[in-house]
């Protein structure tokens, strides 16, 4: 092979994918395709969460029985309704936010394959280890959730409730189905996305936004940030609960960095080098 194919092969892997030119109409097209696929894996996903809606509404109690139990509170934990429809409702908002942590890895993929077109030849081959990796990081901030923040919350929300005069007014509580599955599924997505960190500095690396150096270099305020977060979604004098969420945070942080090295443009590496060299 001439230095010349060489040099062309090279160029060819530096510039986006046959450089397509689509037009607008061909961009929404594409768009409406992706997000009917996408769309799909959610409704096949919700039906089965409907399906299964009373265990996974038991699934999603068990952290709150759990706690009220061991706060030795009478009788078993409630969840109220106040209108006809609030359990269909609940029920519905239930399923579709399984159905999309269900779907995830489809929504994934049918995001990648979105915007792959304007991609460079290298950066296409990440299809695969982007839609796992995404998708392993978002289940990992829902179980996260599940199974740290959840117990660290609810006990410190019931530490709250008793008697609170002489009298015996007694704090107590009774949420409705609506306000818990409020409260419930939005940590869980919050959990989720804030896991997606290391993916989104990835991206920021790929795309030369970010160097490694400077990663390093912010680290430590990603660490203080880290802790205050922690403090935000975890209340309470409990500091080991702050402690998981802002230690799992900073190895979130540490984690994209280390990647960062690897999937970082070589220009941007060398200016690292450079940079330390001129220091």
């Amino acid at each position: 092979m001439s230095a010349e194919t060489e040099t062309d092969e090279s160029s060819q892997e530096a510039l986006p994918e046959a450089d397509i030119k689509m037009t607008i109409w061909e961009h929404l097209g594409e768009l409406r395709v992706r997000v009917f696929r996408a769309a799909g894996a959610l409704l096949l996903c919700t039906v089965g969460c409907w399906a299964f809606r009373e265990r996974i509404l038991a699934w999603l109690m068990r952290p709150y029985e759990q706690q009220w139990i061991a706060r030795k509170f009478p009788g078993p934990p409630e969840l109220m309704t106040l209108g006809p429809a609030d359990v269909f409702v609940g029920y519905m908002r239930m399923s579709l936010v399984g159905g999309a942590i269900l779907a995830a890895p489809v929504i994934f993929y049918q995001l990648w394959s979105f915007i792959s077109p304007g991609l460079y030849s290298r950066e296409k081959r990440f299809i695969v280890p982007f839609v796992v990796f995404s998708t392993f990081l978002f289940l990992s901030g829902v179980f996260f959730a599940y199974y740290v923040a959840f117990p660290f919350t609810f006990s410190y929300f019931f530490s709250l409730l008793g008697q609170i005069s002489e009298a015996g007014t007694v704090l107590t509580q009774r949420p409705t189905l609506e306000l818990y599955l409020d409260f419930a599924t939005t940590m869980l997505l919050a959990f989720g996305f804030v896991f997606e960190l290391p993916l989104f500095i990835t991206f920021l690396s790929i795309a030369g936004l970010v160097t490694p150096k400077q990663l390093v270099k912010f680290s430590r305020w990603a660490i203080l940030l880290s802790f205050i977060v922690g403090a935000i979604v975890t209340p309470g004098p409990e500091i080991s609960s702050q402690l998981a969420v802002s230690l799992a945070l900073i190895v979130l942080y540490f984690c994209s960095v280390g990647i960062s090295f690897f999937v970082a443009p070589k220009r941007n590496l060398d200016d690292d080098d450079g940079a330390k060299k001129e220091i």
